[in-house]
């Protein structure tokens, strides 16, 4: 049981004060597998977007405290959003992100007919892949790989500190570089490596989505003043790195800060504060610390 002093001093060190408790966030039913979109659409904000009408493609969008992890104050607290992508006709699944409950996302997995093939890691800190966050042990990756036998994808700069955060050895990590692909069945992932928030911290782009971690929230972005972190390179990730993006992308963030779950990159532009300056140095006066 974790007291409440020491669960409000984890949240806000993680956070920044920026988690919304439960009274602020609307009702939440989850991800419908059987939807092209995986997401309920008034959850999402923005223009209609075209996704894969391929009955092979599988997404799901599941939050930490509701659709796993449902008996864990920090997880709920925490509003990390885990996402699942696969090939249904393989019957083959990445996760990202898994955290608080390995036993919990695996049983989505096996409910849908889907087994774990690997993991993306979207950065290093415990409350996405698992580990020792002051003082207390969060599951995470080290305690998948205690149940099934697959890769976790980093970005190269990201392994010193997942090897740190979760004990992990090299042999369990794939080191890639930004632009590589993940393929699982027929379904392509690519990897955009965004530091900023971490040193490694990396996007996924697939069928009209980006999963974005805690690069890029629909309101603000990550933390820049944790170990790592640097405001120039999240200037570069948000401007140039993620300039190929489309419009009409749905991005799907790493926590649930916003009342929606999702937005099109086009409102994310419009509305996100983080895109409002003009230049370099506009940005670093403003966000630079």
């Amino acid at each position: 049981m974790v007291d409440t002093a020491t669960h409000d001093q984890l949240v806000a060190e993680m956070t920044g004060g920026l988690a919304p408790s439960e009274a602020d966030l609307p009702p939440f039913a989850g991800s419908d597998p059987t939807e092209p979109s995986g997401e309920p659409s008034s959850a999402r904000l923005g223009v209609p977007v075209t996704f894969s009408t391929s009955p092979r493609f599988y997404f799901r969008q599941l939050l930490s405290g509701r659709d796993f992890a449902t008996n864990d104050p920090i997880a709920a607290q925490m509003v990390n959003f885990v996402y699942a992508i696969g090939d249904r006709q393989s019957g083959e699944a990445v996760l990202v992100d898994p955290a608080y409950d390995v036993e919990g996302l695996l049983g989505v997995l096996a409910a849908d007919d889907m087994r774990c093939a690997g993991v993306l890691a979207t950065h290093y800190h415990p409350d996405h892949v698992g580990g020792a966050m002051m003082g207390m042990q969060l599951e995470g990756v080290a305690e998948l790989l205690e149940q099934v036998d697959v890769p976790i994808h980093i970005q190269a700069p990201e392994a010193e500190f997942v090897r740190t955060v979760t004990g992990l050895t090299d042999a369990a990590l794939v080191q890639h570089q930004s632009g590589d692909v993940v393929s699982v069945g027929a379904v392509d992932i690519e990897l955009i490596c965004t530091p900023g928030h971490t040193p490694g911290s990396q996007c996924f782009l697939v069928d009209g989505r980006l999963v974005a971690g805690d690069t890029l929230f629909l309101d603000g972005c990550g933390r820049m003043d944790l170990p790592g972190s640097d405001p120039a390179q999240m200037y570069e990730s948000l401007t140039q790195k993620l300039a190929k993006v489309p419009d009409d992308a749905v991005l799907y963030p790493g926590h649930r800060y916003s009342l929606e779950s999702s937005a099109t990159m086009g409102v994310t532009r419009e509305r996100n504060v983080v895109f409002r300056p003009k230049t370099r140095q506009q940005w670093l006066a403003a966000f630079g610390g």
